[in-house]
């Protein structure tokens, strides 16, 4: 299991459950154990979930792409092409060292000049590919920071400056992600068309609700289906200050004067093929199993949670007392899993992130013995150096003194203080948040003490 550390002096078995749910979650979503399940090499015959590609069709296979589990995967498809693998290079925020694949430095969630960097490598392998090449491309989340290609007339520090308002304007992904495709070259299917005509293979890690391909590290490998008018319309709707570049370049493509991203039916897709191989489901199955495995009746209950996060703590909360009143919809000792993606709207200067506002909102209103914790799967949560926390009834004594810290987006320090953060580490993969609520039996002991 993946070591989860709890910051709790004496955490009970509730607690112990919650972190064993998250552990296996997390390991279940891993690079080395997803790829070793879904791509396998027989001869030359490639195999990707349920489909095929034979090697003997191609001169070259090329591995490009990037994201928190890129090295991961690389290393993963290394392993199974070996010397089949003719050149490579992923993008990541920790790059290890590579064989035939290489690893090369970006940053998240603001793009950086390595990044940029980096990302001229990849373009560099891309522009080599001919209709007798297969590019691999790894498309996990962050990708979307880590590899930045800012387009004409857009700068680094302009592409900074808009992801900056954009995170803490509490757009959601697919929004910010509708603006970072039109100012960029390889994303909104900006890969794919500088693959072609190659062809292209998709490996993907889905930390997108409802797994849009379009959304997912701002789809480089898919149609994109949102356009510069779309764009225009989340800076207005967010009352964005923006630079006048782009400002400017988002105006110009609305009026026809700047090509659209590719989208559903353009030429360039035809030679492509994006296979899904983790998401925030797939963490949230082996976390049920993990929970059942412990003598609790558990569910999941939705992967596909968004909103604010602490609005959707208090729904959590409600379904925790009622399961604890009325054994609806199941009796305790039991856990709840929830996954998806939860934003926050920074109107404060604290430290913090979602899973850790989550957690401070779920304590303050939870009126039921229950444990509630939430991490984001990369073991970052907003940015911080934690992956997010674990707290109970009895976190929160002062109620006002947790609704000044949520009001200044404050939940890390108020938190640590209580000896209630979850510790991971980067992990290496990317499928999302994942949240635990675990409800005790009648008498207060959770199912793995009885």
């Amino acid at each position: 299991m993946r070591n989860v550390t709890l910051d709790a002096d004496t955490p009970t078995s509730a607690h112990r459950t919650a972190a064993a749910c998250l552990g296996d979650a997390i390991d279940a979503v891993l690079p080395d154990r997803v790829v070793r399940d879904s791509v396998s090499l027989r001869g030359d015959t490639l195999a990707i979930g349920e489909e095929s590609y034979d090697l003997s069709e191609f001169e070259r296979v090329v591995v490009v792409g990037g994201g928190k589990a890129a090295d991961g995967v690389a290393d993963a498809l290394e392993a199974v092409l070996g010397d089949r693998i003719d050149a490579g290079a992923v993008v990541t925020p920790t790059p290890g060292e590579g064989g035939r694949i290489e690893r090369l430095p970006g940053d998240h969630p603001v793009p950086s000049e390595r990044g940029v960097e980096s990302a001229r490598r990849l373009v560099e392998l891309l522009d080599d590919a001919d209709e007798d090449t297969l590019v691999l491309a790894v498309v996990t989340g962050g990708a979307s920071a880590v590899i930045p290609t800012p387009a004409e007339g857009v700068s680094l520090s302009d592409l900074r400056a808009t992801t900056d308002e954009l995170l803490r304007s509490g757009a959601d992904i697919s929004e910010l992600n509708a603006v970072r495709k039109h100012l960029s070259t390889l994303k909104g299917g900006g890969l794919a068309r500088r693959a072609a005509p190659a062809t292209v293979v998709g490996l993907v890690f889905s930390d997108v609700v409802g797994n849009d391909l379009g959304v997912i590290a701002s789809g480089p490998t898919a149609p994109d289906e949102t356009t510069y008018g779309d764009a225009l319309s989340v800076l207005d709707r967010y009352d964005l200050s923006v630079p006048d570049s782009v400002r400017d370049r988002l105006e110009r493509g609305a009026e026809g004067d700047l090509p659209e991203t590719p989208t559903r039916g353009d030429p360039v897709f035809e030679s492509v093929r994006n296979h899904v191989l983790a998401d925030g489901h797939t963490a949230l199955s082996a976390a049920r199993e993990t929970a059942r495995e412990r003598g609790y009746d558990a569910f999941v209950l939705s992967s596909r949670v968004r909103g604010e996060a602490r609005e959707a703590a208090k729904t959590h909360d409600a379904i925790a007392e009622e399961i604890a009143a009325t054994g609806d919809p199941v009796s305790p000792p039991a856990v709840v899993l929830s996954g998806g993606e939860c934003t926050v709207t920074v109107r404060g200067d604290g430290e913090g992130g979602p899973n850790l506002e989550f957690c401070l909102s779920a304590a303050r209103e939870l009126e039921t013995a229950a444990v509630v914790a939430a991490v984001d799967s990369d073991g970052e949560d907003g940015g911080t150096d934690v992956a997010g926390a674990v707290v109970d009834d009895r976190t929160v004594e002062s109620g006002d003194e947790a609704a000044a810290a949520l009001a200044d987006n404050d939940a890390l320090p108020y938190l640590r203080a209580r000896n209630a953060l979850v510790r991971t580490g980067p992990t290496g993969t990317n499928v999302n948040d994942l949240r635990v609520v675990v409800v005790a039996g009648d008498e207060g002991s959770d199912a793995e003490e009885t």
